[in-house]
């Protein structure tokens, strides 16, 4: 459970918007302030230094589910090469590395994870533990009609044009060489 503040410039979407956690967290690529280090969020001019191509920086093609995608991709492979926080990075660096051996990040993920569930918990929230409960359920549409009423009356109405068309042409089954002979 984690919570986040996005703002959308005046210019958006020509601007990238910002994205701020406002849950605290320790995070190779998350600022102290938790504003997140991501390129997809970088404007998009030429900056050799930054080690980014342009084509991973902003674009206005990008929309608020590109951004939620990219940023959850990031928390869950940290980008070691561009930390925000040095720290969090070279001890996330030594787990990996370890193979989890090194247990220092971990456990201060552990304690992270705890506190923001039982925030979730205050604020009245079910935080989803499974993959099951991950999955969004659909239900299955009833089988009464009522409910279809605009569609099917559009299929008839398709129906009804594909008979006319078909008639239609009918009156071009007559060969027509262009020589005039019937």
């Amino acid at each position: 459970f984690l919570q986040a503040h996005i703002k959308f410039p005046i210019d958006y979407p020509y601007s990238p918007p910002t994205f701020r956690f406002l849950t605290k967290m320790w995070h190779p690529n998350i600022y102290e302030n938790g504003d997140v280090c991501i390129s997809i969020l970088h404007p998009p001019v030429d900056d050799p230094q930054s080690g980014e191509l342009p084509s991973e920086r902003w674009n206005p093609t990008q929309n608020v589910r590109t951004i939620l995608l990219s940023v959850i991709s990031l928390l869950n492979e940290p980008n070691t090469f561009s930390p925000a926080n040095v720290d969090a990075s070279v001890m996330f660096r030594k787990w990996r590395d370890s193979k989890g051996k090194d247990k220092e990040y971990a456990e201060i993920i552990r304690k992270q994870v705890l506190a923001t569930k039982a925030e979730a918990e205050k604020d009245g929230v079910k935080v989803p533990t499974t993959l099951a409960e991950y999955c969004i359920k659909t239900k299955v549409p009833s089988n009464d009609n009522s409910s279809d009423l605009l569609y099917d009356d559009l299929y008839d109405d398709d129906i009804d044009d594909e008979d006319e068309e078909e008639e239609d042409a009918d009156c071009y089954d007559d060969d027509d060489s262009g020589n005039e002979e019937s």
